[in-house]
């Protein structure tokens, strides 16, 4: 009977599919069907503010395609995906979390920390600028103030007097001064090394776990077990004992804020 069922539906698709070649030609033969007409025009430039128009579209479009990156590299995620990344390595996991989980974590957890940024971007630039109330250079002016002041207090003073040192721009008379273009910069670096300097601390723990399976391993004779396989439980139990999870987002945040 299965047999059966199976050869009825393939003499069906068969049939299906010899109707629909014969419809097809028989389109091609006689039939006709008007097809909306589309064209792409390039037309040459016939003023300078025209090819100025041109370049400031395409700059509007790369810059849109790299504004996530753009927004990030400004933020809180680079610390926090870098600390994530050492735990992961410190407690020999190879993929748990994956992923996914640590960077979604490091995405809501800038996204809580950098709230206050957010409203008041929103409250002081976007919608007066949405209601008509300001032009577009007051509102990118108004926008770049509460990031900047983000920025400057995470900042290290070494790495911003290097860009400004190197940008020529050492006669800053006040913080509002810096300019957004060495202060960027300044801050990844800054964001870098803080995250590696806590990411050497979180291994502390876990290598003297790891030196201390490896002697007792060495002293019973069992050279040839991993210690890897004996040192991971140890580290898993230790973390969940001592709520790790916890205390690195809350240390985490408190270090932003």
């Amino acid at each position: 009977m299965k047999s059966l069922k199976w050869k009825l539906i393939l003499s069906l698709i068969i049939i299906l599919t010899i109707n629909f070649s014969a419809g097809i030609i028989t389109f091609a033969e006689g039939e006709t069907f008007d097809i909306p007409g589309i064209n792409i025009q390039v037309n040459q430039p016939d003023t300078n503010k025209e090819v100025a128009d041109s370049i400031k579209i395409i700059a509007l479009l790369t810059i849109l395609g790299l504004a996530p990156s753009i927004l990030i590299m400004m933020t809180s995620f680079t610390r926090f995906i870098i600390v994530f990344s050492f735990l992961r390595k410190a407690m020999s996991l190879q993929a748990t979390p994956p992923n996914q989980v640590l960077v979604g974590l490091a995405l809501f957890l800038t996204l809580f920390v950098m709230m206050p940024v957010i409203t008041d971007v929103m409250e002081n630039a976007f919608e007066p600028f949405s209601n008509g109330e300001i032009s577009q250079e007051v509102a990118i002016e108004r926008a770049q103030k509460p990031v900047k002041e983000f920025m400057l207090k995470q900042v290290r003073s070494k790495d911003l007097a290097l860009f400004l040192k190197i940008s020529n721009k050492e006669d800053i008379e006040s913080l509002d001064d810096v300019p957004i273009t060495s202060l960027i910069p300044a801050f990844i670096i800054s964001e870098l090394t803080t995250g590696f300097e806590i990411g050497f601390l979180l291994f502390i723990p876990f290598i003297v776990i790891d030196m201390i399976v490896a002697s007792t391993l060495m002293a019973l004779g069992m050279m040839m077990l991993p210690p890897v396989m004996i040192s991971l439980p140890f580290k898993i139990l230790l973390f969940v004992l001592v709520d790790g999870w916890h205390l690195i987002v809350e240390k985490l945040i408190l270090s932003v804020r």
